[in-house]
């Protein structure tokens, strides 16, 4: 019972945020220590153990918080092109130092998600504490933010020479990303430079050196089930298990495609066999997957933190879609119809809201 206990708190101590469920762990702790002395040390280091996890994710969720306020606050400045405060560049014009604290993010922010909270969404059941912020849910709105950030970056840049500078800086980010494994921000930048807003700048893209860009896409190519992917994230894996630097240990994976990967192999067959037995063959190897998982989450951030740059990546406000659109036709003119009427509705629709 007490190794149960163990591994219950030391793997799932999400699950003790319920009061009741805390609550009857220590009723349990207490009865066994009375049964048997020699475990009251085991079973105490296990209640301290998960109020300590569980002060943790409340201070993460309060910076997760103050974060999502004071991103909201600012967000009325991006209603126009204008922009109040600097670019990305002014801030950080080195891609190398850029990925690095771009995988200090990712790596931060993936350390926090419990595998109770993959197990769920494999189930799509609905978080314990509604009132909080999911985890993995942070996590993907992260990564629609870095998606939105580069796009917002490349289409506010005033100059032509300018946004072509902005988006070949973004593609040596992309490319350093791929190098230190961080599969996830790599997706978010090709994800932001593929944007129709901004795929449709030609005169930008003409001045764009863009071999690098082709070779990054062709490594997160969706076709055949992303296979060039998977094999560049069979080769970071294989780089990590024979490391000899902290750098070369660190795997993070494209996100998204990893929860479809979880959800799909739970879907392809069911929990119980026909006889009505557990099917140990699929829930082991959801299983070994978790733990894959947890492991590239214990890898802590080899790199440094640097607060101006992540408090930017984390805080400046970012055009929406349609900003976005707006931004780009103001940039290079609509060349068609179909553009001209929708950079017309766009025009009205935001000066009716100033």
């Amino acid at each position: 019972m007490v190794q149960l206990l163990r591994e219950w708190a030391s793997s799932f101590p999400h699950d003790f945020r319920d009061e009741r469920l805390i609550g009857s762990l220590k009723d349990l702790t207490q009865h066994l220590a009375t049964v048997d002395q020699v475990y009251r040390k085991a079973l105490g280091q296990i209640l301290q153990d998960v109020m300590q996890s569980l002060a943790v994710q409340s201070r993460y969720q309060e910076v997760l918080l103050r974060v999502r306020s004071a991103t909201a606050e600012c967000r009325r400045v991006m209603e126009t092109k204008s922009r109040a405060q600097r670019d990305l560049l002014s801030v950080c014009n080195d891609p190398f130092t850029l990925a690095q604290q771009l995988t200090h993010i990712e790596l931060e922010r993936l350390s926090y998600i419990g595998p109770e909270e993959f197990i769920q969404a494999l189930d799509q059941k609905p978080q314990l504490d509604s009132n909080q912020p999911s985890n993995l849910g942070a996590y993907v709105d992260w990564f629609n933010r870095l998606s939105y950030l580069v796009a917002t970056d490349i289409c506010t840049a005033v100059k032509r020479k300018t946004r072509a500078r902005v988006t070949e800086f973004f593609i040596d980010v992309a490319r350093e990303c791929l190098n230190i494994g961080n599969f996830n921000s790599l997706m978010a930048i090709l994800s932001g430079m593929t944007m129709g807003s901004v795929s449709r700048l030609k005169k930008t893209w003409g001045k764009v050196k863009t071999a690098s860009f082709d070779i990054l896409e062709h490594q997160m190519d969706p076709s055949s089930n992303f296979s060039n992917y998977r094999r560049s994230l069979q080769g970071a894996l294989q780089r990590s298990l024979s490391a000899t630097s902290p750098r070369e240990k660190v795997v993070i994976p494209f996100f998204s495609l990893l929860i479809k990967d979880l959800y799909f192999l739970n879907q392809s067959s069911p929990s119980r066999l026909a006889n009505g037995h557990v099917n140990f063959t699929k829930l082991q190897e959801v299983s070994r997957q978790l733990r894959e998982v947890m492991r590239w989450q214990e890898v802590e951030s080899p790199f440094q933190m640097n607060c101006r740059i992540q408090t930017f990546l984390l805080t400046t406000p970012v055009l929406n879609e349609d900003a976005l659109y707006l931004a780009s036709y103001e940039s290079e003119r609509p060349e068609n119809n179909t553009e001209k009427h929708r950079w017309q509705t766009l025009r009205s629709s935001l000066l009716n809201r100033l």
